[in-house]
């Protein structure tokens, strides 16, 4: 069959036409009454808040999906409910950056290159091994994020730094809480008993 007979793909029609209107790590004006400087290193700084939160909300899936042993239900249920908390504040965080006007990461393998957090291993671990991971994650996280709800605060970013203090820090303390408990006086690993 001959091509001049059908009809376009969506991607013939759309590529010639759509073309990029905003490069990331640029900040478009928005009438929040922030100079556009503010805007851009919080952005800036909310994108790598971002990659991690998503790197932590992800760790707490692959959790959920292979913990084991005798506090499985309990932990399943616990790393599931953590995994929605850090998808929610993925949403957040995602929203304000383009509320200051700049661009958010979207893609997996862009959070995979900028993400500070160590990437675990795909094999199945104990569950002291992903409590220890969950943990220097989140301790990663409450770092990045205590020192830049600082810096939003001293530049009057007030709607940055709420978020920062009001959700993400508040968020990740109360499920380190929940996840250290678990550990109590167990061994880090079995077989270090």
């Amino acid at each position: 069959m001959s091509r001049r007979h059908e009809s376009p793909t969506l991607t013939e029609l759309v590529a010639p036409r759509a073309k990029e209107f905003q490069h990331y790590g640029t900040v478009v004006y928005v009438p929040i009454a922030l100079d556009a400087s503010v805007r851009g290193i919080s952005a800036e700084n909310l994108n790598q808040l971002l990659v991690d939160t998503m790197t932590l909300r992800d760790m707490y899936k692959k959790h959920h999906w292979q913990v084991s042993g005798p506090t499985f239900y309990q932990l399943h249920l616990l790393f599931d409910k953590h995994f929605n908390e850090q998808a929610q504040l993925v949403d957040a965080i995602a929203e304000r950056i383009q509320t200051l006007g700049g661009v958010s990461i979207a893609m997996a393998h862009d959070v995979a290159e900028m993400t500070l957090i160590p990437r675990p291993p795909r094999d199945r671990e104990e569950v002291p091994a992903q409590i220890a991971r969950l943990l220097h994650a989140h301790e990663i996280v409450l770092k990045e994020a205590r020192a830049m709800a600082r810096q939003a605060a001293e530049a009057g970013d007030d709607g940055t730094n709420d978020l920062l203090v009001s959700d993400v820090i508040r968020t990740n303390e109360l499920q380190v809480w929940f996840v250290s408990d678990d550990l109590g006086n167990r061994p880090l690993l079995a077989h270090e008993e």
